[in-house]
């Protein structure tokens, strides 16, 4: 049989003596020229060239490696340093002391100030006195007053506003109005001619007044009411109305007093009748109804069997009985809620 023309032969795969003879300077080649070589070797066959790999620097590896933030957090705290190195720099200068011209007054600056109305120096300079002065007539500051040492003054002083932020003392001082926004500490005694007080007050010490006048007192905690003088009760005398038939014919009632406290004077007619004698009307009815207590004078009031008949407006004094006739007599009351 003959062989196959399309089937290699054992020495078409064997290379030969000569290919497997090395150069004689294949030691002495180096890399790069075995790659040169290698590449010119496949173009001369017509395979593609394989793209040679371009070496990196070790900077772009390193900025590579370096995280985005970290390098802004570096920019920012070298923009902070950078400001506070300039903030202290600028906190380290000396404030300019300001260059104000003096002039001094001489004695025909005095005459022409004395003859015509002068105007010495501009605002730009300051006027040094350095002996007293006497200004007999106004004086006008346009500007702040700055007084160094103490301010005395022989007559009034006339402002539309003082603000006083240190200790003030004033020795007599007359005020119209006045406002305070916090706390008042009076060390001394005080003397006021009329006190409106809108809200809550506190005494902790004594309080002497003439006359006070209150809608309402009240005395709160273990609190003692001590009255070491009379207590009187004033006020409008309430209204009355006499029962002419318990009292008998010819027989009248007056009142004197208040709502609080007062006396209810009797006259009996003939022929008394038993029942309540008079009527008081209270100029003011209590809230609730109030606790009358009825006291009689004289021993025609006490030969009566009295009580008392009592509401929010008013109260009668009654009898059981009938009364003596033809006799005087009277009766205290005292009410209280």
């Amino acid at each position: 049989m003959e062989p196959n023309k399309d089937t290699p032969s054992e020495n078409e795969d064997k290379p030969s003596a000569e290919d497997l003879q090395a150069p004689a300077d294949a030691l002495s080649r180096t890399p790069d020229d075995l790659e040169t070589e290698q590449a010119e070797q496949k173009a001369s066959s017509g395979a593609p060239a394989e793209p040679v790999e371009k070496k990196v620097s070790g900077f772009k590896k390193f900025f590579k490696k370096v995280n985005v933030y970290f390098l802004v957090f570096i920019l920012v705290v070298v923009v902070t340093g950078a400001i506070a190195a300039v903030m202290y720099l600028n906190s380290q200068k000396e404030t300019p002391e300001p260059n104000i011209a003096t002039q001094a007054l001489t004695e025909d600056a005095l005459k022409q100030l004395a003859n015509t109305d002068a105007t010495v120096g501009d605002t730009s300079q300051t006027l040094t006195i350095q002996g007293n002065a006497i200004i007999s007539g106004q004086t006008l500051a346009r500007g702040n007053l700055n007084v160094a040492g103490n301010f005395q003054t022989g007559g009034s002083v006339q402002t539309p506003n003082l603000t006083v932020s240190g200790t003030s003392n004033l020795g007599t001082a007359q005020i119209n109005t006045l406002q305070v926004a916090t706390n008042v500490a009076i060390q001394g005694s005080t003397t006021m001619r009329e006190l409106n007080v809108a809200g809550a007050s506190s005494f902790s010490g004594v309080l002497t007044a003439s006359e006070i006048n209150v809608t309402r007192l009240i005395l709160s905690g273990n609190a003692i009411l001590q009255i070491p003088n009379h207590i009187s009760f004033t006020g409008t005398s309430p209204g009355r109305t006499s029962n002419n038939a318990v009292l008998g014919s010819g027989g009248s009632s007056s009142i004197s007093g208040s709502d609080t406290a007062g006396s209810v004077s009797i006259n009996t007619g003939s022929n008394p009748t038993p029942g309540c004698m008079t009527r008081i009307n209270f100029q003011q009815a209590y809230v609730n109804q109030p606790r009358v207590i009825i006291s009689p004078i004289g021993s025609a009031a006490g030969q009566t069997q009295f009580y008392v008949d009592r509401n929010s407006t008013g109260f009668s004094i009654c009898t059981a009985n009938a009364a003596p006739a033809n006799q005087s007599f009277a009766y205290d009351y005292f009410v209280s809620n």
